[in-house]
């Protein structure tokens, strides 16, 4: 692109990125925020030294499933180096007992708007679903948006027939206001949750 000049790669180091932005840990899980150089890696169908990175498996199934989002937020994140810490996480499951590995992924689509609202988006491998794990998860990051950041209002676009997702967020409390339409996912029900002080 003639003219256009992108931000140089964040870093684990940069200083958009605080200690507490790196990994959010729940009871089974560890969120894991990818680098914008991992973003390429994974994008690009290799995941073996980010398996040694993040100490757990990343298998070919997770990478098949994430790689094109790890190629569209690894641009974002050049373009919009402040939307960095929302950005694509793996979900680990660090569970005694069993191994540790990427078992799906989550993220925001961006920095909060300017309503101080985030979106939410996750996936979860079909031999990791139906444990709790996507709520768990969702459950940890919506801890961290509002300790760290102080976000409390969210957003999750949900296929119709998607009954994993819908169940997750109405277990999460979340309240229907709305469709739109996605133009590579289709007819979307838009759902909003504003978390109080005191939740």
């Amino acid at each position: 692109m003639a003219g256009r000049v992108l931000q140089p790669p964040l870093s684990v180091s940069d200083p958009l990125i605080s200690d507490s932005d790196r990994s959010v840990r729940s009871d089974r899980l560890e969120m894991i925020l990818l680098t914008p150089e991992q973003l390429d890696r994974v994008a690009a169908g290799d995941a073996a030294g980010m398996a040694a990175e993040c100490d757990a498996a990343m298998g070919r199934e997770w990478v098949d499933e994430v790689r094109g989002l790890a190629e569209m937020r690894a641009r974002q994140v050049r373009e919009r180096p402040s939307d960095a810490p929302w950005l694509l996480r793996a979900i680990v499951r660090d569970e005694p007992g069993l191994p540790r590995e990427a078992i799906g992924y989550l993220n925001f689509h961006g920095a909060p708007s300017e309503s101080g609202q985030v979106e939410i988006g996750y996936t979860l491998l079909p031999a990791a679903r139906g444990r709790g794990y996507a709520v768990e998860a969702v459950r940890a990051m919506f801890d961290w948006a509002q300790r760290v950041h102080g976000v409390r209002r969210f957003r999750a676009s949900v296929a119709p027939d998607n009954e994993r997702s819908l169940n997750l967020i109405g277990k999460l409390g979340f309240v229907h206001t709305g469709e739109q339409w996605d133009p590579d996912d289709g007819r979307e029900l838009v759902y909003e949750l504003e978390i109080g002080p005191e939740d």
